[in-house]
C-alpha cells in the first residue's frame, strides 16, 4: 500500500543526514562507518512505517540494522521516529531494493529480513516478487555464505510460492512455521510489523520461514 508523502517528510529528511541515506552507491563495503560501533548488518527489505525494524534495533543492540524503502510517506514516520530515539545501531535508506548488488559489498550483511512484501499474486507479475530467482541472486551477492534470510507474510499463495523458490535456489530451511503466532518458540523473539498486528487482529495466519544461503 503506497502511503502519501507527507508535507514534513522532505524538511525532515533534508535536516538529518545521519540518520537517512537517499543515494546509498557509494557505500559498498562502507556501511559499518554509518554506525557508532562495528557489529553485524542485517537489513530489512520494505521497512513501512518501521515497527519492526525499531523493535529489532532496540532488542538488540549488538546488531546494526538498517531499514531500507522505496517510499517516501513511509521511511518519514521511521526517520521521525528515530530522531527522537536516537538509536546508534540503526540507519535508513530512502532507496529502490532492485539495486542491493550496487549499494553492498560481497558478503556484507548477516541476515535479510523480508516482512509482508507484495505478493504480486498475478502470474505476469512473478519477477516482482522479492523472492523471485532474480533477487534471490541479488541477495545471495551481499549476504555472506552462512547468513540468513528471514520472511514473514499473511498470504498463502506468496509463502508456498517463497517455499519453491529458496528450494529451488539451494537455500536450506532453518525454521518454518504455517501459523507463527501459535508457535511459542519462536513468538518469543518475534517483533510484529505494523501489517502482522493488522492481519492478526482479523484473525488472518501469519507464515514464517528462517532460510540460510
Amino acid at each position: 500500500m503506497r502511503l502519501r508523502n507527507k508535507p514534513w517528510s522532505k524538511k525532515l529528511i533534508e535536516e538529518n543526514p545521519d540518520y537517512i541515506l537517499l543515494d546509498p552507491t557509494d557505500m559498498a563495503g562502507r556501511w559499518q562507518e554509518r554506525f557508532e560501533k562495528q557489529h553485524p548488518i542485517q537489513l530489512e527489505l520494505g521497512s513501512g512505517k518501521g515497527q519492526f525494524i525499531i523493535g529489532m534495533a532496540q532488542m538488540y543492540p549488538e546488531i546494526n540494522f538498517i531499514a531500507m524503502e522505496v517510499q517516501e510517506g513511509a521511511i518519514a514516520f521511521i526517520l521521525r521516529s528515530q530522531v527522537e530515539l536516537q538509536l546508534p545501531n540503526l540507519q535508513l535508506v530512502l532507496a529502490n531494493g532492485r539495486k542491493l548488488d550496487e549499494y553492498f559489498a560481497e558478503n556484507e550483511l548477516d541476515k535479510m529480513f523480508l516482512n509482508f512484501s507484495d505478493p504480486w499474486p498475478k502470474t505476469r507479475h512473478e519477477k516482482r516478487r522479492l523472492t523471485y530467482k532474480d533477487f534471490l541472486k541479488q541477495y545471495k551477492k551481499v549476504v555472506k555464505n552462512d547468513g540468513y534470510l528471514q520472511f514473514k507474510t499473511d498470504n498463502q499463495g506468496l509463502f508456498e510460492y517463497s517455499l519453491a523458490s529458496l528450494n529451488n535456489f539451494g537455500m536450506k530451511y532453518q525454521r518454518i512455521s504455517l501459523d507463527l503466532h501459535n508457535n511459542e518458540e519462536l513468538m518469543e523473539t518475534n517483533i510484529q510489523t505494523e501489517y502482522e498486528q493488522k492481519f492478526t487482529k482479523k484473525g488472518q495466519r501469519i507464515y514464517y520461514l528462517n532460510a540460510q544461503f
